[in-house]
């Protein structure tokens, strides 16, 4: 994509060109004062500014630009003009744009790390070995709804309500005692407009008096692995099994509601969470459904095959370490690899109890036969082609001597699976987040690219011009900020209509981007885009440049890079 420019045609036209276009140039440089956090539409906003600046780049730079159209302004008529001038130039500019897709099957850094270091690597099984269709969730919903009409004499009104497969994303938070459901940014600001009581969204007035503002203290939030327990309010779901649970609440909630049952909030969140969705799994109940139709319930079996085929091949010690059964695991592996699965794994762990696994050392291994039998005697070694059940990290390390970073463990579970390996053990960790390859696609089509791109720019518009405080200026500026305003609900209802994105709020990263950048030292979505590299690969994270810093980056400043957009931020 060559970079764009303003046709010379236009700027000899007028003889006031060049003042206009040092205006614009400075919106632009003004603009590049934001970080960029996609780097989709960064590439393509930065060619816009990097092709106007570079045919300016000749003029000098003009210390206050606000100053100097108004010094050139002879009334605010002129003023006004010139706003508008700016604001449809900028707008052109930013429609002319190209795509340049980011490949979903990319692996992203979040920490520098080479395969090359890597001599073991581990996994566990749900939605990261096995992955699920969307009837599994439809499953979870439809049992654990039934469980709560039939042993916990919920109404039996409840059964009209089916699962919804877009109504709810990971990484949400839950208020207990109110019975909210939200999405919570990185700095604990709470996004308007996506609460929800039930089924209904809470409008902003209404979640501003609850909460005397936006701002969620951290003594109300969850604990660590992001539960409601010691008195705390918020369960954040970071689990995609957490999915059907969070429409459920959701449902029973609504049902409540429109029949004008008075019920307690706390009551019901226990009824679903532990004696219902947990019965499910717990029970077994879920386990037996999909060994009886696997066909149905699992899918991308050949893609883990490959990648453990591939690690076998070139000799890498491979270890599984689960919370689900060994029947389950037996059943779903043998379908994803075949009867001869347990050869690739030099250590199979199932029952773990993560996270306790990675924290309590009180607990022992104890070998599991292959019809499923405990045995009692003290396990001195793991060995290859046995089942193990429960143990602890801190055993683990003992027996096998695996430590540190060249060890590469992949989990779904933010918390469970990779908080604890990478904060108290040095194990590289690697997040297999599903979502990600819709959320890519959507951000790779040509409408995402132009709203986005522009929105931005429409920002830095209003950023720059704020400072004219003459009524009709202001009037302009007020304009901008409402079409801004009307234009950011969009950014969210093209991911999902009542939560958007899972990575992101209307700017912040969300409370799951900040822990999701924190334990995972790469990030993908699945662990079929391994295939994509092979092992001497080094994955690098870009450096996102600091706000102080953006104005001394090369791609940010037109005069110093001369390169093109496809060589900057490729991933």
């Amino acid at each position: 994509m060559a970079p764009l420019s303003l046709p010379v045609s236009f700027l000899l036209k007028q003889t006031d060109c060049l003042q206009r276009a040092n205006i614009f140039r400075n919106v632009l440089q003004g603009l590049r004062q934001r970080p960029f956090r996609s780097r989709l539409w960064k590439r393509n906003f930065v060619a816009v500014s990097r092709g106007i600046g570079q045919l300016l780049s000749q003029q000098p730079r003009a210390k206050n630009y606000a100053a100097s159209v108004c010094s050139s302004s002879a009334d605010g008529q002129d003023l006004t003009e010139r706003l508008w001038s700016v604001y449809h130039e900028t707008k052109r500019q930013t429609q002319a744009i190209s795509t340049d897709s980011v490949n979903p099957d990319t692996i992203f850094a979040n920490n520098e790390m080479s395969l090359r270091d890597i001599e073991i690597y581990g996994f566990d099984y749900d939605y990261t070995l096995a992955f699920y269709s969307s009837h599994l969730h439809t499953l979870i919903f439809n049992i654990a709804r039934d469980i709560l009409i039939t042993k916990h004499r919920y109404p039996e009104g409840l059964r009209k309500y089916e699962y919804i497969p877009n109504f709810a994303v990971r990484g949400l938070h839950y208020d207990v005692q109110k019975a909210l459901l939200m999405k919570i940014d990185a700095f604990h600001y709470i996004q308007l407009g996506t609460v929800y009581r039930g089924l209904q969204p809470v409008s902003d007035e209404e979640v501003i008096a609850m909460y005397e503002g936006c701002h969620v203290p951290l003594e109300i939030m969850s604990d660590f692995y992001g539960k409601s327990s010691h008195g705390h309010t918020m369960k954040q779901f970071m689990d995609i099994f957490s999915l059907p649970e969070m429409t459920l609440l959701s449902c029973v909630n609504d049902f409540f509601m429109k029949h004008n049952i008075d019920y307690e909030p706390v009551h019901l969140y226990k009824d679903v969470k532990v004696n219902s969705i947990r019965d499910v799994h717990v029970k077994g109940i879920m386990y037996r459904a999909v060994e009886a139709d696997i066909d149905k319930y699992i899918c991308y079996g050949e893609q883990s095959q490959a990648v453990l085929k591939k690690l076998s091949a070139h000799g890498k010690k491979m270890f599984l370490i689960t919370n689900s059964p060994f029947d389950f695991v037996d059943r779903g592996m043998s379908y994803i690899v075949g009867k001869d699965w347990r050869d690739l794994f030099d250590v199979v762990i199932v029952h773990a109890d993560k996270p306790g696994f990675f924290n309590d050392r009180r607990k022992p291994f104890r070998r599991v036969t292959d019809k499923g039998a405990l045995l009692w005697d003290r396990i001195h070694r793991l060995e290859k082609g046995q089942i193990y059940k429960q143990g602890n990290l801190y055993e683990f390390l003992r027996l096998t001597g695996w430590r540190g970073s060249r060890v590469l463990y992949f989990g779904d579970h933010i918390y469970s699976d990779l908080a604890d390996l990478t904060l108290k053990h040095g194990w590289r960790t690697g997040a297999i987040i599903p979502e990600l390859r819709k959320e890519i696609k959507i951000m790779n089509t040509q409408p995402y690219v132009h709203m986005m791109t522009w929105l931005q720019s429409l920002t830095g518009l209003i950023e720059q011009m704020q400072v004219h405080r003459d009524p009709a200026s202001q009037a302009v500026v007020e304009e901008w900020i409402r079409e801004r305003e009307a234009m950011r609900p969009q950014t969210k209802d093209i991911f999902n209509a009542q939560f958007g994105s899972l990575f992101r709020t209307y700017h912040n990263p969300t409370y799951f981007s900040r822990r999701l950048s924190r334990f995972a030292d790469i990030y993908m979505a699945s662990i079929s885009c391994l295939l994509n590299y092979d092992f001497q690969h080094t994955f690098f994270p870009r450096r996102t440049p600091l706000q102080h810093e953006s104005p001394f980056w090369p791609e940010h400043n037109p005069a110093v890079s001369s390169s093109s957009p496809q060589d900057q931020s490729r991933v």
